[in-house]
């Protein structure tokens, strides 16, 4: 039985509960299996040896989601093509790309944890009352380990999106 951790985050105040470890900077970070746009299967080893940024949102169809995904977008344009960019959520792969294409997205690939929630597990992220992901940024080097981990405590507030960013510039 996953370990589960009552209060972890909030919504609009209201205390709710995540499922899965709490990940430590430094951690190897767990290998996930997630759903692309047109269905086909994304595994984090797919990208062994690039940086990773991974965007965690509960759903881009909400106005901070929409934001935080659109920002991170803007930001990595001109960096390196060594840098992996991923937004994650539990949206259907077919929201995702109907988001993709309204927002324009180029730099950003948005992958679905709609089947097993397994992603949301493994990194600790899975909200155990509404079975959506808390909002995070995770950093993962070219070894595979995280070197920066935030998970919003508030699921209505942006992440820091500048130390995030600072993270991914260091390791390009």
């Amino acid at each position: 039985m996953p370990k589960e951790r009552s209060h972890a985050v909030t919504m609009h105040g209201t205390p709710l509960t995540l499922i899965g470890p709490e990940l430590a900077v430094g951690a190897p970070a767990p290998d996930f299996t997630l759903f692309d746009n047109e269905l086909k299967p994304v595994r984090l080893q797919d990208s062994k040896g690039r940086v990773r940024l991974l965007t965690v949102v509960p759903s881009l169809d909400t106005s901070v989601c929409d934001t935080m995904a659109r920002r991170f977008n803007e930001e990595v344009v001109g960096l390196s093509e060594d840098l992996v960019v991923y937004t994650i959520s539990a949206d259907l792969p077919f929201a995702q790309k109907r988001w993709c294409g309204a927002a324009g997205v180029e730099r950003v690939q948005t992958l679905s944890d709609y089947q097993e929630r397994s992603f949301g597990e493994a990194y600790g992220l899975l909200i155990k009352e509404i079975k959506l992901l808390a909002r995070a940024v995770i950093v993962i080097n070219r070894a595979g380990n995280i070197v920066y981990f935030e998970r919003v405590s508030e699921l209505t507030d942006e992440p820091d999106y500048a130390a995030a960013l600072e993270a991914v510039k260091k390791l390009l």
